[in-house]
């Protein structure tokens, strides 16, 4: 049997200039960071010839061709993976559509214990890159790399998205203090609606694809966005880094209707009189969660607790996609 996990991740800044829509001309930039939130999965070998996948439903099939979930057939495929004594289960800390990242997790997991299984040396970046070519490749979403390449790397890391397709990245030079500040002061808050990332996704894909100007200039804004937030970061100025946020979701609310409503919008509102600095709707938008950056947690925690809203609390992940164990 073998188990692993792959973290879920938060956007930091210039989230959405990884889709290769728009990073194939411009070039991309964001700031991410794993979180201590998990997509987990296990491989075991079955006593009987028989495949079968365990997520949020239950597959039997006799041939990967078979196999109705995309990115499990895809991921066996890829690996070369043949034999029929398997089962795979996947299971989630937070479950997905809640804009946390958890297909690329889901993803980069899944290979990871795929390659175990077959005693492939894989980097994460070449994890990465696997993760992407299935999702974006093979299956077509119109999704970003930011998902998979925080997965397989993590921590709290700088990606640049060259025009080529590369993908460099950097830790983000934090001081001992900003690390624990950040960490302490950035509060999540299920907002109860879940929603797919690919359908808030496709109306930018589409609108960069044909040079929609609007859709380009926030992109370019909100890429610069992703500079600046480095810069508070590792600066230390954390309170810059939160009033960063804060306009990063006002520009990111322009990019399409069905990225906020009027009950985000409410809460948001909420937050930024009882306690927040700053805050955004982390992941393509719609729906997920709202993460903020308090100046007065408690103050903060009791005004969202009042609403309904159920807080996550998490810490930073520097493990990225590994096996947690083998046998």
């Amino acid at each position: 049997m073998i188990i692993t996990r792959s973290p879920l991740r938060v956007s930091l800044g210039g989230g959405g200039t990884d889709l290769p829509s728009y990073y194939r001309e411009y070039g991309g930039f964001l700031v991410a960071a794993a979180i201590d939130k998990y997509i987990y999965i296990t491989q075991h070998r079955t006593f009987q010839e028989e495949i079968i996948i365990k997520y949020s439903k239950l597959e039997r099939a006799q041939t990967v061709d078979q196999i109705e979930h995309p990115i499990v057939r895809e991921a066996l495929k890829l690996v070369g993976v043949t034999d029929r004594h398997l089962e795979l289960t996947s299971m989630a800390d937070i479950p997905g559509g809640t804009g946390l990242g958890s297909s690329g997790s889901f993803t980069t997991a899944l290979l990871k214990a795929l390659h175990t299984s077959k005693k492939n040396l894989v980097s994460p970046v070449e994890l990465a890159e696997q993760a992407c070519d299935i999702e974006i490749n093979k299956l077509g979403e119109p999704i970003g790399k930011q998902d998979q390449f925080i997965a397989a790397i993590g921590g709290i890391t700088a990606f640049t998205f060259h025009k080529d397709g590369r993908v460099e990245y950097r830790p983000v030079r934090l001081s001992e203090e900003t690390h624990y500040n950040l960490e302490d002061n950035l509060l999540l808050f299920f907002t109860g609606y879940s929603r797919s990332a690919s359908s808030i996704l496709k109306d930018q894909n589409d609108r960069s694809k044909k040079n929609d100007q609007a859709m380009l200039d926030n992109m370019h804004f909100t890429k610069d966005l992703g500079f600046q937030s480095l810069a508070a970061l590792e600066t230390g100025n954390l309170e810059e880094f939160a009033r960063l946020m804060d306009v990063h979701w006002q520009r990111k609310k322009a990019r399409s209707v069905g990225m906020s409503n009027d009950r985000i919008n409410e809460w948001y509102d909420h937050a930024m009189r009882h306690g927040a600095l700053g805050g955004k709707l982390i992941g393509a938008g719609g729906g997920g969660f709202l993460m903020f950056y308090a100046g007065d947690k408690a103050k903060l925690r009791h005004a969202m607790r009042d609403l309904g809203l159920q807080e996550v609390r998490f810490r930073f992940d520097f493990e990225g996609t590994k096996v947690v164990a083998q046998n």
